[in-house]
């Protein structure tokens, strides 16, 4: 294959992830159509085929590739200071960075799309909460430990901190978003969300 083919075979592919995409998070997985993200992408469904088997590797596609996203959070979390003297205030900017990253409108719309499918494809959800929160979960873990060893924190179980302090900062947000069906909150709630957390964490862990 030329080269200039095998660019327009990638824009062809690239065309068909955004469109599913798009329509997967419009009409749901079983309100879309193949014939539907053809349409969209401007292709023959042959060409849509041709690049993805069926409807849902397409998804599964979609969804998985989300994960690459959790690389930044990932490293956002790695990176809070050892400091005493700053650290309710380091931990309140990692809780709002991490708040407005989990709260934006396709991450609430991907999570209640992953959720609505999740007896279908039990598997693509776990993986997902696997490559993706749970990595967060674990890099959080791992810092809270550090954090102990450096006479910080009071951590026994490292891993049931981190679900707590991510638990204080989501359980509003995220749960008005999906029973809503769009998120509930503005940047300002975000911020005291974030602010009322760290402190409640620091309240039940700080040493």
């Amino acid at each position: 294959m030329e080269a200039s083919e095998r660019g327009r075979s990638a824009r062809k592919r690239e065309a068909i992830l955004d469109a599913a995409t798009q329509a997967f998070m419009t009409k749901g997985y079983s309100g879309t159509s193949m014939d539907d993200i053809a349409k969209q992408a401007a292709v023959s469904k042959q060409t849509v085929y041709k690049h993805f088997a069926d409807k849902e590797k397409l998804f599964a596609e979609i969804v998985l590739a989300t994960t690459d996203r959790v690389d930044a959070m990932v490293d956002l979390v790695a990176g809070i200071p050892a400091d005493a003297g700053t650290l309710e205030e380091d931990l309140t900017r990692l809780a709002r960075q991490l708040l407005t990253a989990l709260t934006q409108p396709e991450v609430l719309q991907l999570r209640r799309l992953i959720i609505a499918n999740a007896d279908a494809f039990p598997g693509l959800g776990a993986a997902w909460y696997e490559q993706g929160f749970e990595r967060v979960l674990a890099t959080l873990a791992d810092t809270f430990r550090y954090l102990a060893d450096q006479g910080l924190l009071r951590v026994t179980d490292a891993h049931l901190a981190a679900n707590h302090f991510a638990g204080l900062l989501l359980w509003i947000p995220v749960n008005k978003a999906m029973f809503h069906g769009s998120p509930q909150h503005s940047q300002n709630d975000l911020d005291t969300y974030a602010t009322a957390g760290a402190r409640a964490f620091l309240a039940a862990y700080r040493r």
